[in-house]
């Protein structure tokens, strides 16, 4: 996968995940193999499991494979491979912005972001999607007509607890459920992932971007959303939620003449590049 750094620097790295989904989406067997993958049953005995006390010998070769620099994190021992997933990162290792005309990235990840033209659509690596067929709401979809998406992709390395980019009221959460496919780009090339995975999101209502709508994507096997809050004030910076074991997605949705993107975003996207980011990096300033 390309990726560009938020300060400019490039790098192409496929990881063990790329690797294996790259064999799974592109191969005939590999392809055979996704459908009792991904189905609710196969998905409930690997979430049971990554839950107990036994998934706990796969943490370390899971560190020592990604990399990860564990002091980063609260230090503490783990009672499951999903706790340990689903670790708290240290506060002083992910600072946030808090300049009220600016908009954060919600998690940490790899950005792409598109202008949505006439017919309101965008594309994740070759694949195009409308905004109603992915939000399932004709009215909703119409509101962000002409408007910007920024698609946030978490790789299994990542943090994967994420935070509110604005402040604001939030609405109830929507969920759609739906098949759980991985959110890798190599997916893309053969499926249109995003209609098969489940989905949820809500509509924050902010002072200073109009109204956003959050949306995270579970991903293939286990790909838990954990949402914590209902309807009710909330607050940049404020953790919403985790992913449980899986790499996932946090799509943001942005009215028209609302925020101005970093042009870096577009552009890079445009050059067939993502953008790293962490959680809390500005990523738009508020139109007055």
């Amino acid at each position: 996968m390309k990726y560009i750094d938020f300060d400019g620097s490039k790098c192409k790295i496929e990881n063990g995940q790329d690797k294996l989904l790259r064999r799974l989406y592109k191969s005939v067997p590999g392809r055979m193999l996704l459908k009792p993958l991904v189905s609710p049953f196969v998905s409930k005995i690997a979430g049971t499991f990554l839950n107990t006390a036994a998934s706990k010998f796969l943490i370390q070769p899971f560190i020592n494979a990604n990399r990860i620099d564990m002091s980063s994190y609260v230090r503490r021992k783990y009672s499951s491979y999903n706790d340990f997933f689903t670790r708290e990162i240290r506060p002083e290792e992910r600072m946030i912005d808090y300049d009220p005309q600016h908009l954060i990235s919600p998690s940490d990840g790899k950005v792409s972001a598109y202008a949505l033209g006439e017919n309101s659509s965008f594309q994740v690596k070759h694949s195009e999607y409308t905004l109603q067929s992915i939000l399932k709401n004709r009215n909703l979809a119409q509101k962000y007509k002409d408007g910007v998406a920024v698609i946030i992709r978490l790789t299994v390395d990542d943090y994967h607890r994420y935070c509110y980019a604005a402040d604001g009221v939030k609405s109830q959460n929507h969920r759609i459920p739906g098949v759980l496919h991985t959110v890798n780009p190599v997916a893309c090339e053969t499926l249109q992932v995003y209609k098969e995975n489940s989905r949820e999101y809500t509509v924050i209502s902010t002072q200073h971007f109009g109204d956003i709508v959050q949306m995270e994507v579970g991903a293939m096997m286990v790909g838990r959303i954990c949402n914590y809050h209902q309807k009710g004030t909330v607050r940049k910076g404020q953790e919403k939620g985790k992913f449980e074991f899986g790499g996932s997605t946090i799509i943001l949705f942005l009215e028209k003449e609302r925020v101005e993107i970093a042009g870096r975003f577009l552009e890079n996207t445009k050059r067939g590049y993502e953008t790293r980011v962490r959680m809390g990096q500005c990523i738009g300033y508020a139109v007055d």
